[in-house]
């Protein structure tokens, strides 16, 4: 039977998901991830994406070619008194919102990702019976995930250390998704036992490995880090002989000129942007990547086998990106350094040693990669389906 939604085209077989959720990179790229694994099963599934005017999914999904629905909402937990208010005020009229799309759009099972959208759609699709599944990115849950978790018939974990958080008959630790390019990147590099095409990380000698350009990637996250970005801005010049360096740096808007008239004062050209859309072609074109430590981000380093400097963000939740890095760490998978102990000699020293040095660069990148899991997304799909199923 075939029939016509207000969000959507003909709707004739196939299955439907809603994947609700955003805010930041880290919530909405896995959402992406499970979103590309559902559509590749059956050229008639469909998927809409239910988030916030203010979050990242407000950019990127239409040029990514998804649809997006919007909730009127906002968090509560670090906020005064009365913003406070004001954002418990619009709970009634997001869950409203939320029916309305559900009742439109109709779909087989609603996948929360994290992200203030994900809580008034997963609540509503379960009190209207849809089946409901929640994913979890962090060791540290958000308090997002712990309201849901009651709700929730199925809950994806990407650190088992998370188990103890949420009710154990409904967990699934299935790891991180990471897009579908990352995930070709990884396999590409596990099927060969190096590192992507076209690195020094491949073990290549001779002139032709070293006339590569050594290519260094930057970034903080979809909104930069002023962090790194301050600290980078004054190492800069101490790289300025190092003429085989290609610097890719993602600034976020706020220190978007700064940074490049940083980089015009060191005498340094180097490719700088406010946001990477295209992030997977860029990082697998990668010999090394200075980075934060959330959990997407070290999904996506280690799916794909590459070697990181890792600074993790010290204020998020429980200090849970520290514990990310160090898993990394203590595999010998990325060098951590803490942002209190960060300066722009220690790290142009680190970028300047692993230049110089690549039997260690590609140890970490084989170490990276042993890490990696490229099935993550595959397995919530398959787990959604069986949802559906019952």
């Amino acid at each position: 039977m075939t029939f016509r939604t207000e969000l959507g085209e003909d709707m004739g077989g196939g299955r439907k998901m809603i994947v609700a959720g955003g805010g930041t990179g880290g919530h909405l790229f896995p959402g992406i991830a499970i979103a590309e694994e559902f559509l590749g099963r059956d050229p008639a599934n469909r998927v809409l994406f239910v988030g916030t005017e203010r979050g990242l999914e407000k950019r990127v999904l239409s040029q990514m070619g998804y649809t997006l629905e919007t909730l009127d909402v906002e968090g509560v937990k670090g906020r005064g008194l009365a913003q406070k208010f004001g954002a418990l005020a619009k709970i009634p009229r997001s869950l409203a919102q939320s029916r309305r799309i559900l009742r439109q759009f109709g779909p087989d099972v609603v996948v929360g990702v994290g992200g203030y959208a994900s809580g008034p759609a997963v609540l509503m699709a379960h009190w209207m019976g849809l089946p409901t599944a929640i994913a979890e990115q962090n060791a540290i849950p958000g308090a997002t995930n712990r309201i849901l978790a009651r709700f929730a018939d199925r809950i994806f974990l990407t650190f088992a250390d998370a188990r103890g958080e949420f009710p154990p008959a409904k967990i699934r630790v299935t790891g991180n998704p990471v897009r579908a390019a990352f995930a070709a990147a990884g396999e590409a590099v596990r099927e060969t036992g190096g590192a992507a095409a076209g690195s020094r990380q491949d073990g290549g000698t001779g002139d032709a490995a070293m006339e590569r350009p050594f290519t260094l990637l930057i970034f903080g996250g979809s909104q930069g880090a002023h962090a790194i970005n301050r600290t980078v801005m004054e190492a800069v010049s101490a790289w300025r002989d190092l003429a085989g360096l290609n610097i890719i740096h993602q600034t976020g808007p706020a220190d978007l000129e700064a940074v490049r008239q940083a980089y015009r004062d060191a005498g340094r050209e180097a490719d700088i942007r406010p946001f990477i859309m295209d992030m997977a072609a860029v990082a697998a074109a990668a010999d090394l990547i200075v980075c934060r430590a959330g959990a997407t981000s070290i999904a996506e380093i280690t799916a794909m086998g590459k070697a990181a400097i890792l600074i993790p963000f010290p204020y998020a939740i429980a200090d849970h990106q520290t514990r990310n890095a160090e898993v990394l760490a203590r595999s010998g998978a990325a060098e951590l350094i803490p942002e209190r102990d960060l300066t722009a000699a220690r790290l142009a020293a680190a970028v300047r040693r692993y230049v110089n040095d690549p039997a260690a660069l590609r140890e970490m990148a084989a170490r990276s990669a042993a890490l990696g899991n490229t099935r993550a997304a595959r397995d919530i799909v398959d787990a959604c389906l069986a949802l559906m199923q019952t």
